[in-house]
């Protein structure tokens, strides 16, 4: 899921995709499914784009 919200705000103007995906799973996502992908991106978070990546390391 996190990667079709990155390809979502690929297509959208301007160039803060990781900051507005950020933001997105900060709004919208569970405190439980942003701990979920952080430990992922922990582990290598293999399979997810770049974009999500830098989201998620970015969310508390």
């Amino acid at each position: 899921m996190a990667n079709q919200i990155a390809t979502f705000f690929k297509t959208q103007p301007g160039g803060n995709q990781v900051e507005n995906v950020a933001n997105h799973l900060t709004d919208f996502w569970d405190p439980r499914m942003r701990q979920q992908l952080r430990n992922y991106v922990d582990q290598g978070g293999e399979g997810l784009d770049d974009i999500a990546i830098g989201a998620a390391r970015m969310i508390a």
